[in-house]
């Protein structure tokens, strides 16, 4: 069966703005494929499991609707080619897809054929449409005679279903500090949904950035700063087997944090003194977007592009994912952590920029999900570092834009909004926190929680406890849960209850490591607070 796939955007996607001045760098062109007739498909039959090397980095699905999903591959024969087009003809390549309602692909639900533009690295975007509501699928692709891996996909329930979602929540994967174990064990539980929170690749050369213990692998190629250079990186971690078989076994909802482009750049303000930032940025948006499952809304132009979006999960949850880099305020008082840094407290700051806040604040009032979930990227909660009297704050996170977090927490409260969980990344810890009207008095009104998970790979092997984190909990009694192993965050979520479950590896700077679960809690709904289980 053959089917046009071209689909609406999601629920609750804002319209594209150009809020600042656009860098006029070579735009990526409408990536998105649009299916034409099938190609003859007892070829693709016939060749049915073979793996082929032009599909050495995988296959992947992402941003799901009821009635549809995007179906994602890059062609590459060499995934660290420095030109970074994978070693790859100079021309465009036909491919076909097929998607099916079983992994035998006897039931073929939809099909078609895209070409895959050397423009685009060869990389294509299918907009599939039309599917039924809650089910699973099964996908992949054929070119140059080859087949692809085969993929696992999902829809999302019909609007008021109450089926339950399981989510696994990830972050900073840094290649070189240890092998990504995680993303093979949390393709093993094959969540209906994963998040990925930021940091999905790094941008540092080689050695430049080592991990406790040494690094276990290396990078290719000089830091990231040109269009090749973020091609080659992509490219580089998705040819890891394990970052492949998870986007294999479920579909992805991804963001950005700071190392996609440069370690904690700020709208755009690069870390240090950049004269091409804006070029530099340009191009780390346009290999983001070659290689990640994303719609044709996201489709970057110059040094914008449209990232915070939803995806509704039934009557159960409205994940609202945010972009807290895009459009900030720099850091205050020169970044790190500081004390007594008053342009923190300015109240005309921002770390989501008032489009985006806007857009939030009404899609929270606007939702009838019984949980309310924002994935971003850096630490919500009130964190002080110091012992004492004394308070100490990171100004890359909420606490260096506190108006920004009071407007947030202000607004759900006056427009009644239940169950608000908020999923961070970015700390390479984990932690568990419950959301207070006011952070100084521990005995305020819990309003929400707050989930960070820590890094799937980013710091080495780590470690459950360390003094500097065990004294976290004395200075933030908020805070319930500190750990520093490697690993992610599972959720499930029903009408009644949310289970959290905070999954951790004992190494990761060796292969193999096995999976267990450090701390579990339960929230029911309409009584936000963790209570462990």
């Amino acid at each position: 069966m053959t089917s046009s796939v071209t689909a609406p955007a999601l629920s609750g996607q804002p319209p594209r703005t150009l809020a600042r001045r656009t860098l006029l760098v070579g735009g990526a062109g409408t990536l998105a494929a649009v299916a034409a007739p099938a190609l003859v498909q007892p070829a693709l039959a016939a060749n049915r499991g073979r793996l082929g090397p032009v599909f050495a980095l995988g296959v992947a699905s992402g941003d799901p609707t009821p009635r549809g999903v995007v179906l994602w591959t890059r062609l590459a024969r060499d995934p660290i080619a420095e030109d970074g087009l994978g070693a790859m003809p100079t021309r465009d390549i036909a491919m076909s897809w097929q998607l099916a309602e079983d992994p035998g692909f006897a039931r073929i639900a939809r099909s078609g054929s895209v070409t895959a533009r050397r423009k685009n690295a060869h990389s294509v975007h299918v907009e599939v449409n039309g599917l039924r509501p809650g089910r699973e699928y099964w996908y992949r692709f054929r070119a140059a005679g080859e087949i692809s891996p085969v993929g696992r996909t999902l829809t999302t329930p019909a609007p008021g279903s109450t089926t339950p979602l399981v989510l696994a929540a990830a972050s900073c994967a840094q290649y070189e500090h240890g092998f990504f174990t995680a993303y093979r064990r949390m393709a093993e539980q094959q969540p209906d949904l994963v998040v990925h929170l930021g940091d999905y690749q790094y941008e540092y050369r080689a050695g430049s950035y080592v991990a406790p213990g040494g690094n276990v692998r290396d990078h290719r190629g000089p830091e990231t700063e040109t269009l090749a250079g973020y091609r080659q990186r992509h490219a580089q971690y998705k040819s890891d087997a394990d970052l492949q078989a998870a986007h294999a076994a479920s579909p992805w909802v991804v963001t950005w944090d700071d190392h996609e482009v440069d370690n904690n750049w700020a709208d755009e303000v690069p870390e240090n003194i950049q004269p091409y930032f804006l070029e530099r940025r340009a191009n780390a948006f346009r290999a983001f977007y070659e290689n990640m499952p994303l719609r044709r809304s996201s489709v970057p132009v110059g040094i914008d592009m449209q990232m915070y979006r939803r995806v509704e999960w039934g009557a159960i949850a409205s994940l609202h994912v945010l972009d807290t880099r895009q459009y900030r305020d720099d850091q205050a008082c020169g970044d790190g952590a500081r004390t007594g840094c008053a342009d923190a407290l300015d109240p005309s700051r921002t770390i989501t920029g008032d489009a985006q806040e806007d857009w939030l604040l009404d899609g929270l009032a606007r939702s009838q999900a019984r949980w309310q979930l924002l994935g971003q990227q850096v630490f919500f909660s009130q964190r002080d570092f110091a012992a004492g009297a004394v308070q100490t704050f990171s100004m890359d996170g909420w606490d260096g834009y506190t108006a920004s977090r009071e407007r947030i927490l202000t607004g759900m409260a006056d427009r009644g909004v239940e169950n608000p969980v908020v999923l961070t990344g970015d700390v390479h810890r984990h932690y568990a926190a419950e959301i207070k009207s006011d952070f100084d008095d521990p005995a305020s009104a819990t309003v929400g929680v707050e989930l960070v998970t820590t890094s799937i790979s980013t710091g080495g092997d780590g470690i459950d406890m360390d003094p500097a984190t065990a004294a976290q909990l004395v200075e933030n009694p908020h805070i319930k849960l500190v750990n520093s192993q490697r690993g992610y965050v599972q959720l499930r979520l029903t009408d009644t209850e949310m289970q959290s479950e905070f999954k951790v590896l004992p190494y990761v700077q060796r292969p193999g490591a096995p999976l267990t679960t450090r701390a579990r809690f339960v929230t029911p709904a309409g009584a936000p607070g963790l209570h462990p289980a």
